[in-house]
C-alpha cells in the first residue's frame, strides 16, 4: 500500500504492485508479480528497471539490462531470497486511466444441471467480453452451486462496465433455475483507488492498522482479514491455457470446473495469466524467467483452505491436523479435475508447498538458465529457500549439502 500511496495517490501515476495491500514490492518482483490490473499493465517483474543487490560474496551490485544483465533477468521472477539480498528497486511507472472500479455479484443455481449450464455460460461470456486489458480479479465456483463474482475493471466507468455485463445478465435471466441479482458496480477516479482516506469512507472495504504510530495509509482489504496468521490446510494452483476457452474445448473446461467444485471451491484469478493483455506487455513478460505457461494462460486457478491461527505445542492453539488433512485431500481432488486438462504449470508465489516437479512447474524451460545464474553469483549456496533455484542440492532445512 505504501508504493500505491506514493505513486498513485500522491503522484498520479500507476506502478504494478500486488492485489493485496500488504504484498511486499521486492518479493512481488522476484516472483514475477501480478496485481489486480496485470491484464493491462503486465508483470511487476517486467516493469523492473534496475535493482541493487548484495550477492553472496558481500559485493553490492547494480543489476539492469546493461550491467549484470544475467542477474537482472533472474531477479525478474526467479524467486525471492535466492540470488542475493535486494536492497533497492527502480520500477517503471505508467499513466493512470480515468477510472478504476469493481463488480460483485453472487449467482445461485438450484440444481447441478443448472450450475453446469451457468458455469458454461460464464466461460463463454468471459472469452468474448472480459478477456482483455480492462478486467481482472476473481470468480469463485463453490460446491453449493454458487458462482461468486469479485472482479475489477480499468479504463471504464460504471455505465461502461454495466454495458459489458448486460449480455450475461440477459442470458441468465432466461434460466428458470438460476438466481442472479443485479451486480453491484462501483467506479471511482483511478487516483483514489488506493487512497486510504477515501477507502475508509466505504463501509467494510478496508481495515486500518491500529498499532500505535502506524501511518494513515496502512490499511488492508477487509476481504483479506482471514489471511492474518492463518494455518494453511492446503494450497494448489494451475495455469489455465487460453485454448480451454476455444469453442471445441470450452464445454470440457466447464465440466472439469464443475466436477472440481464438487470437492472444494475453486477461484479463477483472471488478472494472473496474461492471455488478453496488450502485445507490448506479453513481449516484456517474455524477457523474464516466469513459466511461459503464464503468458498463454487466461487465469490462474487456485484452490486453498485454512484454519485459525495455530501454534504447535501451545495449549488451546494447536493446529487441527485431522481437519487439515481432510481439507488437503479435498483440495487435491478438486484440482486433479483441472490438471487432467491443463497440466501442472504453476505460479511460484502461490503454489503447493509439496509440489513434486517444482523446477518445471514454476519456471518451465527457464530453470537451467536460472540454475546457471545461481551457481555464478552464489556458488556455495548461501541463500536457500524451500523449492528455490538450486535448493535440490540441499537437505529440506537447507543446512546439509546432499548433491
Amino acid at each position: 500500500m505504501r508504493v500505491y500511496d506514493a505513486v498513485t495517490t500522491k503522484g498520479g501515476r500507476y506502478v504494478q504492485g500486488g492485489g493485496c495491500a500488504t504484498v511486499g514490492v521486492a518479493g512481488l518482483v522476484q516472483s514475477g508479480g501480478f496485481g489486480s490490473f496485470s491484464k493491462r499493465y503486465g508483470l511487476a517483474a517486467a516493469g523492473l528497471l534496475e535493482a541493487e543487490v548484495v550477492t553472496a560474496d558481500g559485493v553490492v551490485r547494480i543489476a539492469n539490462a546493461c550491467t549484470n544483465s544475467d542477474l537482472f533477468w533472474a531477479l525478474k521472477g526467479g524467486g525471492g531470497g535466492t540470488f542475493g539480498v535486494v536492497t533497492r528497486l527502480t520500477l517503471r511507472t505508467r499513466e493512470l486511466p480515468l477510472f478504476f472500479g469493481a463488480v460483485s455479484a453472487t449467482v445461485k443455481a438450484r440444481s447441478d444441471a443448472a450450475f453446469r449450464r451457468l458455469v458454461g455460460a460464464f466461460a463463454a461470456f468471459y472469452s468474448v467480453a472480459l478477456q482483455n486489458e480492462h478486467w481482472g480479479e476473481t470468480v469463485v465456483v463453490h460446491p453449493g452451486n454458487v458462482l461468486k463474482i469479485s472482479m475489477v475493471f480499468a479504463g471504464l466507468d460504471r455505465e461502461g462496465a454495466l454495458a459489458v455485463w448486460k449480455p450475461l445478465l440477459h442470458e441468465v435471466a432466461t434460466f428458470s433455475d438460476v438466481t442472479m441479482p443485479p451486480p453491484v458496480i462501483i467506479d471511482l477516479p483511478a487516483r483514489e483507488f488506493w487512497n486510504a482516506d477515501t477507502l475508509r469512507r466505504v463501509a467494510d472495504v478496508v481495515i486500518a492498522d491500529d498499532r500505535p504510530g502506524s501511518p494513515p495509509h496502512n490499511v488492508y482489504w477487509s476481504a483479506d482479514r482471514d489471511q492474518a496468521g492463518q494455518f494453511l490446510h492446503g494450497y494448489e494452483s494451475i495455469w489455465l491455457p487460453e485454448s480451454l476457452l476455444d469453442d471445441s474445448q470450452r464445454e470440457r473446461f466447464a465440466e472439469a470446473l464443475f466436477r472440481g467444485s464438487r470437492h472444494w471451491p475453486i477461484s479463477l484469478h483472471f488478472n494472473k495469466g496474461l492471455a488478453g493483455a496488450p502485445a507490448s506487455e506479453l513481449q516484456a513478460a517474455r524477457d523474464t524467467p516466469i513459466n511461459p505457461a503464464a503468458l498463454s494462460a487466461f487465469a490462474l486457478a487456485i484452490s486453498a483452505g485454512e484454519g485459525a491461527p495455530a501454534i504447535a505445542g501451545v495449549p488451546g492453539h494447536e493446529p487441527d491436523l485431522s481437519r487439515a488433512r481432510a481439507d488437503a485431500a479435498s483440495i487435491a481432488r478438486a484440482m486433479s479435475e483441472l490438471r487432467r486438462i491443463a497440466g501442472r504449470a504453476s505460479y511460484v508465489a502461490e503454489s503447493n508447498f509439496f509440489e513434486r516437479d517444482w523446477q518445471h512447474a514454476f519456471w518451465g524451460p527457464h530453470y537451467e538458465r536460472l540454475l546457471s545464474v545461481k551457481r555464478r553469483y552464489d556458488p556455495d549456496g548461501l541463500f536457500f529457500v524451500h523449492h528455490g533455484v538450486g535448493s535440490e542440492a540441499w537437505s529440506a532445512d537447507g543446512f546439509t549439502r546432499i548433491a
